[in-house]
């Protein structure tokens, strides 16, 4: 088959990942994949399909080549994708990654996008929920993976401190849905009453590079800044880490969270939304409502409770184990076809 994919930048996120792993999955499997990112994108995950750039800042349908498939996503590629269509370029599927009217700017030009095709592919059950709820579309699910080289590495064993771990991304950026500063407060809190536990944070180079306000956590030196260049140092980092926290209170799958488990980190997490396909409180993760105001408690109680942070770790690793790109794939395939 062939696909096109209007692409506006691959930079280091869990949105970006997934359309990376879904293109060079597709390109593996003997499928003809056509990358098309306007001026101004960047490609910072590994890419094997085809790339056109197109030297202007918006895409448009003269840009598209013929394909069997156009899969937008953002709502930014989304007109052209349904034009192009239009002009028999291609059947026009959405992967909607995030659902752009709750948390981003603008959004009475994101929200009408979302009726320009009712081929919808979402990342979550609850995500496929919410469409179904707002815009009167069952849209077919395809989950994210996690690849082979994160995995629990066993380099906790005997080490005296406990580390909590945490992503953190530019608040310059799109980061007021993953309420960093109520997680910082929080960590902050951790880092004061118990002395034996360290406060791990990892953020992409680009933006602690980009990031005034990254810059000024890290002078301040109260918690440990980290890059990771790619997959194979961030894997290093989520193994240093013995609990992992996340504090998004709308995502569409979280993914750190769940490479995290992979990586045999307890979760502790607010509720998300998407979060809740793969963590389950108290069976592999500790979760809560962000109204509870209780990741500082569960943070405690599981630095407290070596058992409860042992079965946690144990549990969601296994659960982790589960969701792997090849599935994701083969649910994308399956969809493509049905819709």
């Amino acid at each position: 088959m062939k696909f096109t994919f209007p692409i506006l930048t691959l930079c280091k996120g869990g949105a970006q990942r997934m359309l990376a792993e879904i293109v060079n999955g597709l390109t593996q499997r003997g499928h003809e994949v056509v990358v098309l990112m306007p001026l101004g994108g960047v490609v910072e995950y590994p890419l094997h399909a085809r790339l056109v750039s197109i030297r202007r800042h918006e895409l448009r349908a003269s840009d598209y080549p013929v394909a069997d498939y156009i899969i937008s996503n953002y709502y930014l590629t989304v007109p052209s994708a349904k034009i192009a269509s239009a002009q028999k370029k291609g059947k026009h599927i959405r992967l909607s990654l995030c659902y752009e009217p709750v948390f981003l700017a603008d959004n009475h030009i994101s929200l009408p996008t979302y009726h320009m095709t009712d081929k919808l592919l979402v990342l979550s059950s609850w995500q496929q929920q919410l469409l179904q709820l707002l815009h009167g579309i069952q849209p077919r699910i395809v989950q994210v993976g996690i690849r082979p080289i994160f995995r629990n590495l066993n380099i906790r064993i005997g080490r005296r401190r406990l580390v909590i771990g945490a992503i953190v991304r530019m608040p310059e950026g799109f980061a007021s849905h993953r309420d960093q500063h109520y997680l910082l407060a929080q960590l902050e809190r951790i880092r004061q009453l118990f002395a034996h536990v360290d406060i791990h944070l990892i953020t992409p180079p680009g933006e602690l590079a980009a990031s005034p306000q990254l810059q000024r956590i890290q002078a301040e030196g109260k918690f440990r800044l980290f890059t990771p260049a790619g997959d194979e140092e961030l894997c290093h980092c989520y193994n240093h880490a013995d609990i992992f926290v996340t504090s998004s209170f709308i995502e569409t799958a979280n993914l750190p969270g769940l490479e995290a488990m992979r990586c045999g980190c307890a979760l502790v997490a607010t509720y998300a939304g998407g979060n809740t396909d793969y963590a389950r409180h108290m069976q592999n993760c500790l979760m809560s409502y962000r109204h509870q105001h209780l990741l500082f408690s569960q943070l405690a109680l599981l630095i407290r409770n070596t058992e409860l942070r042992h079965r946690l770790a144990r549990e969601g690793e296994r659960e982790a184990a589960k969701w792997t790109w090849e599935r994701s794939l083969a649910q994308f395939e399956q969809a493509v076809r049905q819709l």
